[in-house]
């Protein structure tokens, strides 16, 4: 879509420095290593880079115009720019413009938009959401992580008048981003995963984190629908509240979408999916039964869109699980590794626990942990308790790495476990040993929160002995 000075200062209520009022672009940029001729660069400025010291770059390869911070400390040349036919519009915050000019292009599109957040399982629900919407509309979704006020913004610069609906993914860790969030995408319908004890440190209750994920329903279309978690206490009872149309997804009755007759198969799941008016197998490609509940929310979108259960069938059947999300690997010497280093909370533990128990049938389990991140003063208790459900889980091994692994080895030595078999060191040390341990028919869960980087010691795993990775 092509934006005109006037969207702009409409959009953001900016000040035009200098430049042709009747300027236009072909498209909205904040990174300079991919601008490109044509296109209006909004100077960000971040925790490491202000986006204020690119401008020249940019303007070289063809920008025609720019968004600057007001007062901001890094020198600009003004002068030259205006000289270069440069169009500058100032505004007193880049961030907020981004998302005023985020918020202006939705508007523009009078298409079905589907804003999903959770603590637990939004990517993938998002991704098995897209897919299911995909089967009858042309659909943006939500690429990578960018989820949060500035990668939404550039989630939705790429609607263009072909797209038919968006589905888009929402993530926050304070109070208030959620509300900043919806404000920007104004979803016509919502979904609320679950909330479960993620970003406590700066949500500080489960409470706090229903609060903070319910900010969205309110920017939800009066005219909308909320798709929330029956199964869930704390979503259920944002529905009161909602003063919007609600549907409900989980595993008991008195959901609309539900599941039943789940089994393990062929290291994935099946399930018969319960609409209001149709039932159907579905067969997904992922052991986790966690992921039944996300392809129940997914499914739900698809009932509120008026798809069919075939079509909702086709989306979830194309589902395949990203990297890092309980993948099941295997390696040249036999054993089974599942990689679900993408991220880590207590939740998604204790999920991850269980989906070991039941692929293993029998054969050898191992964990590999590293900390959940973000716990606040929750910490020390939830990763003890997070040890105790590992050896609960019936492994023969458990590898700790992080801050906290004497509470996680305190936690699953309280449940029985041998001293000797349990290995606190850093990752290094973790796989040298794994590697003169692990046999044919093993099963290893290496799983950590993003920023313990675990995916190196499954990389380390998979690589043949005489070419061993670094950790």
């Amino acid at each position: 879509m092509q934006w005109t000075v006037e969207h702009i200062m409409k959009a953001t209520g900016g000040q035009l420095r200098y430049g042709v009022a009747g300027a236009g672009f072909d498209g909205v940029t904040i990174d300079s290593r991919s601008a490109h001729a044509g296109q209006l660069f909004v100077a960000i400025r971040g925790e490491r880079h202000d986006g204020h010291t690119f401008i020249d770059q940019v303007i070289d390869k063809g920008a025609r115009g720019v968004v600057v911070q007001a007062g901001t400390s890094v020198a600009l040349a003004h002068d030259r720019w205006q000289a270069q036919g440069v169009t500058c519009i100032e505004v007193p915050d880049t961030i907020g413009a981004l998302g005023a000019l985020a918020a202006y292009q939705r508007g523009r599109a009078a298409i079905p938009v589907v804003a999903i957040t959770g603590s637990n399982g939004k990517t993938s629900t998002r991704q098995m959401t897209a897919l299911v919407v995909g089967q009858r509309y042309r659909t943006l979704t939500t690429q990578g992580n960018f989820n949060n006020e500035i990668g939404l913004p550039l989630t939705l610069f790429q609607l263009s008048p072909n797209h038919e609906a968006a589905v888009l993914e929402l993530g926050m860790n304070h109070a208030g981003e959620m509300s900043r969030l919806g404000a920007i995408c104004r979803p016509t319908i919502a979904v609320i995963t679950n909330v479960g004890p993620a970003h406590l440190e700066f949500l500080g209750s489960l409470e706090g984190v229903a609060r903070a994920k319910g900010e969205l329903i309110a920017h939800v279309d009066v005219r909308g629908t909320v798709v929330l978690n029956r199964d869930d206490a704390h979503v259920a009872a944002l529905a009161a509240g909602a003063n919007r149309k609600v549907v409900f997804f989980g595993f008991g009755p008195e959901a609309q979408v539900r599941a039943r007759d789940i089994r393990l198969a062929d290291r994935g799941i099946t399930f018969e999916l319960v609409l209001p008016d149709e039932t159907i197998m579905i067969h997904l490609g992922t052991p986790g039964r966690f992921m039944v509940a996300n392809a129940l929310a997914a499914a739900a979108v698809g009932h509120v869109l008026a798809l069919t259960a075939a079509e909702i069938k086709n989306g979830l059947e194309a589902f395949v699980p990203t990297r890092g999300r309980l993948q099941v690997l295997e390696t040249a010497l036999g054993f089974h590794v599942i990689d679900d280093t993408y991220n880590a909370n207590p939740e998604s533990m204790a999920a991850a626990f269980d989906t070991l128990r039941a692929l293993r049938q029998g054969d050898t389990g191992i964990i590999v942990v590293g900390d959940m991140l973000e716990l606040g003063d929750h910490a020390e208790r939830l990763h003890r308790e997070m040890g105790a459900r590992a050896a609960q889980s019936g492994i023969s091994r458990l590898y700790i790495y992080g801050h906290f692994a004497e509470a996680v080895r305190q936690g699953a030595q309280s449940e029985g476990m041998a001293p000797d078999a349990v290995f606190i060191g850093e990752k290094s040390a973790i796989v040298a040993d794994l590697r003169d341990r692990l046999t044919t028919g093993d099963w290893v869960l290496v799983k950590g929160s993003r920023g313990m980087a675990m995916e190196s010691v499954v990389e380390a795993l998979r690589s043949r002995g005489d070419d061993p990775k670094p950790v």
